[in-house]
């Protein structure tokens, strides 16, 4: 299944905000990527219509299986392609600005690829 890449990044920020605080609220997520609450109130409603998270009567978001394994995925492409462009000399800022634009157009061939080579060299 294709999934856009804005539900990738909205995904990706939804696991950032549980590893940093331990659950997930949507003016959280507004803040992480940089949107507005009805922003992210719309796209909650379609990532809960397709199955990839769910929500309790306060609001919290939880990420289902299925939204977990994406987010899993978008931010381990993530992290290992900014630290292989800042141990490339790419300045962090922009390091992490492009392995986000990355990430969501690399084959999963490449990025295995990338992976291998990077356990070699990191």
């Amino acid at each position: 299944m294709k999934i856009q890449k804005a539900a990738e990044d909205y995904l990706e920020a939804m696991l950032m905000m549980r590893e940093q605080h331990g659950y997930i609220r949507s003016i959280d997520v507004a803040e992480q990527i940089g949107v507005t609450k009805p922003s992210v109130s719309y796209a909650t409603k379609r990532l809960r219509e397709s199955g990839y998270i769910t929500m309790d009567p306060d609001g919290l978001i939880t990420l289902t299986d299925k939204g977990l394994e994406i987010a899993e995925r978008m931010y381990e492409r993530h992290k290992l392609l900014t630290k292989l462009l800042i141990r490339l000399g790419v300045d962090p800022e922009t390091a992490r600005e492009d392995a986000c634009r990355i990430e969501h157009d690399l084959s999963v061939e490449s990025f295995d690829a990338i992976r291998r080579w990077s356990e070699k060299i990191l």
